[in-house]
């Protein structure tokens, strides 16, 4: 991924390990509040990511088919910890360095999802890398909303 594209009105590609367009988030600007969607490589919507406004804290819920999971920045703590709760499945966690992009993704303690800018040479750019098994759409619309809300 690559943070500096990532801004409201942008659209910019997730690319896999040998540089192919996997997956392509669509910043839609003309909105009154943040909205993403997540594509796969034909245009296919995956997931619409959206920032909640007139919430008591940043809030962004992630829609997928009958899926839907709300991002939330945890209100203790100095260290940056996100809560995601899962409509009918397991609630995660993300937590670490999340403005430097060094943070993982958590279920019930095990890491599911590791972020690290350590992985490149290129200044602006992440790296997401999941356990296997895991819905790679999920994990990535997460993701995006814990850097859309770190920026906000």
């Amino acid at each position: 991924m690559r943070e500096k594209l990532l801004a409201i009105g942008d659209d910019f590609w997730i690319e896999d390990d040998d540089g192919n367009r996997v997956f392509k988030v669509n910043g839609k600007a003309a909105r009154m509040r943040d909205t993403f969607i997540l594509e796969d490589a034909s245009g296919n919507e995956l997931s619409k990511i959206q920032e909640k406004k007139l919430s008591v804290r940043d809030k962004m819920t992630i829609e997928r088919g009958d899926t839907k999971a709300t991002v939330h920045k945890r209100l203790l703590g100095i260290r940056d910890h996100y809560v995601i709760e899962v409509d009918g499945g397991e609630d995660l966690k993300a937590h670490g360095n999340i403005v430097d992009h060094e943070y993982e993704i958590e279920r019930d303690g095990d890491t599911v999802a590791e972020v690290s800018k350590k992985w490149f040479r290129v200044r602006d750019s992440y790296g997401v890398q999941m356990a296997e098994g895991q819905d790679v759409a999920l994990i990535l619309a997460i993701t995006v909303c814990v850097d859309a809300m770190a920026r906000g």
